[in-house]
Formats: structure tokens, sequence, C-alpha cells
């Protein structure tokens, strides 16, 4: 519920509201929204009838529609569903080291708003935060439900995977992308990643807890492909160093 206040905070009267609605949607149709969504579009939004929304099914395209019942739930008309995307054109992957405190909110919310295709949490030496069993996939669900108020907001059609949290040696494990570019932020890396030729494929950056990964966890790193590369000689705090790197990727090769 948190971000969806922020997301009213920020709210345009001029901008129409969008709701991520996980059931069957078909044209011409009337279906009644979730109770999470209806009670966001009648409490938070106060939504009346006539009043217009879009919805989406997190698989790509919407569907605009328009509220014909705003009692105690809330009904939508349907209208034509549009082939509409804002996908970024790289197939983005952040593999975050688990940072302290709540930092994973912020950094979730921001690489979706970016545009990653994956977040991967994973758990480094150095990391503070230590996720495991129920409360790992506590954790995993309530950044999912970030990740969808992202994509609420920005307009992106399809769901992020927000994968489980696991150790880094684990995901090192884990087979790669075919033409997957594979990234590990260091700033003592003399490449820079202005530098580096357009990627073939997805792009996956590797990002360290506050201490940063040990000298052992960089050369597992290395040892399956990822190469390291600095953003400048300034040294970026976790949560920040995904998201510039996305944002610079975006501006190199990207859609901007």
């Amino acid at each position: 519920m948190l971000y969806r206040r922020q997301c009213q905070r920020n709210y345009n009267q001029s901008m129409v509201p969008r709701f991520y609605c996980p059931i069957p949607l078909q044209s011409g149709r009337t279906i009644t929204l979730p109770p999470e969504a209806a009670h966001h579009a009648l409490r938070v939004l106060r939504l009346r009838s006539g009043d217009e929304l879009v919805l989406f099914d997190g698989l790509g395209g919407e569907y605009p529609g328009r509220v014909v019942d705003a009692a105690r739930t809330m009904r939508v008309a349907l209208e034509d569903w549009r082939d509409t995307e804002r996908e970024a054109p790289l197939a983005l992957t952040l593999v975050q080291a688990l940072p302290a405190g709540d930092k994973m909110d912020w950094v979730v919310q921001k690489a979706v708003e970016l545009g990653a295709a994956t977040i991967q949490p994973v758990q480094a030496k150095r990391s503070v935060v230590r996720l495991a069993g129920e409360r790992a996939d506590k954790r995993v669900g309530h950044w999912q439900q970030v990740a969808i108020s992202a994509c609420e907001q920005s307009g992106r059609n399809r769901l992020p995977i927000i994968g489980a949290v696991v150790d880094l040696p684990h995901y090192l494990g884990m087979p790669r992308g075919e033409n997957d570019t594979r990234l590990l932020l260091s700033p003592q890396s003399g490449a820079r990643l202005s530098a580096l030729p357009r990627p073939a494929g997805g792009v996956t950056l590797l990002i360290g807890p506050e201490g940063g990964l040990d000298e052992d966890e960089e050369h597992a790193a290395h040892s399956v492909g990822f190469q390291s590369v600095s953003l400048g000689s300034r040294v970026l705090r976790t949560e920040t160093a995904g998201l510039a790197a996305m944002a610079a990727i975006l501006a190199l090769w990207g859609d901007y």
C-alpha cells in the first residue's frame, strides 16, 4: 500500500489511471476489478461512473475502459485491445546483491521504471541482509507488488520477472542467455561502459552490496563471463550503481 499512496501523491488528474488486472480480459466485456485494484480506484483515486481507465494483464498490450458501476465494487466496460508496448529494446537483467534496510524496494521500483526485464536478488558475502525460507518468499512477494505498482505508473504492459533470492555462487552457476553481455560494475576497473561495443543480445548487470564483492566473488564472476566496467571515477552506492548503469546503457544502445 505504501507505493500506491506514493502513486496517488504523484497522480496527475489529466492522466488516465492504469491498473494491473490478472484476470481474463476481452474487448466488449464488462468485468469486476479485483479487490485491491477496486479499493485503490474507489478509495484512493475516487473514480466514479463514466471515468476512463486502462487495464493490463501483464502479458502485453492494454485495454482502455470506462467505469460503469462504482458502488462497493467497481465494474469496467472494456474497449478494443491496444497492441501497445513500452518495453526497453534491450533485455536488461539487474542482479542486485541485497542492500541494507529497505533499499531493495527503491531499487526494484526504479529498475522497473527504467525498463528492467528481470531483477535477480542475490546474497553476497558482505550482504548485511540475509533472507531465507518463508521470510525470503515474503520479501519477493512484496517486491513483486512494488514492480506491479511501478508498471502501472510507468506505462509498462509486461510484468518483469522478480527472481527468488539465491546465494551469489548459486546464481553464477546458472546457465547464461545466448549472446548475453555480462557486466560487473567496479570502480577499480579501467574499462569504461562507453567503450564497449553494442551488445548482440541482452545485458546482465551484477551489482555488489555496500561493501562490494570480495576478491573471490569477483574472480568467480569473471570465470563465467562477467567483465568489469566502470561508470567513472566516483564510487556509487549500491542502490545507485545499477540504476545509473541501466540509464547509461539505454542512452548508449537503447531508446533514449
